[in-house]
């Protein structure tokens, strides 16, 4: 057995791609950690109400297993100089969404890209200083990908994450 189908075992969870078994606790430890990424240990197993070491043994487990992939530092795009948002939708040749995302992924402000199923192919979240740069984005390097046959975009006035966590 592979060290990620064992560690897949371990949390509970088959080997496919629909991720089963997080526990209370678990559930806990992932809210506390998106509220704040940089809790301690310590910190972590009180908030959770666990032991310093089932705090450690589970957290070490959630990343092992694929569950927590990384830390981040959540950024307010607007106060980091990027004050223009846009929903990009794509339409592309079929079969070519492994070429597409490969050239998506070099494209500067692009935050996020999905491959979808429904009227469009793909939707890209771009984050751009100011129009003319999500111009260029969308016209020039967007459209300039082999294999986009044509995209719409939809800009944002205003946004929000929503209210609760999915792990409480």
């Amino acid at each position: 057995m592979g060290q990620e189908d064992q560690a897949s075992t371990e949390l509970g969870v088959d080997t496919g791609r629909s991720v089963r078994g997080l526990d209370e606790v678990d559930r806990r430890i992932l809210d506390a950690l998106m509220r704040d990424g940089r809790l301690s240990i310590r910190a972590l197993a009180e908030q959770v109400h666990i032991s310093r070491t089932n705090a450690y043994a589970r957290m070490d487990r959630l990343i092992r297993a694929g569950v927590i992939t990384g830390f981040h530092a959540r950024v307010a795009p607007e106060a980091a100089g990027l004050g223009t948002s846009a929903y990009v939708a794509l339409t592309i040749e079929q079969n070519s969404w492994r070429e597409v995302s490969a050239q998506l992924a070099r494209v500067p402000y692009l935050a996020h890209a999905a491959l979808l199923g429904g009227d469009h192919d793909v939707l890209a979240l771009v984050r751009a200083p100011d129009n003319a740069a999500l111009r260029d984005v969308v016209l020039d390097r967007i459209q300039g990908v082999p294999g986009v046959l044509s995209t719409r975009t939809w800009l944002v006035f205003d946004e929000f994450d929503g209210a609760t966590s999915p792990w409480r």
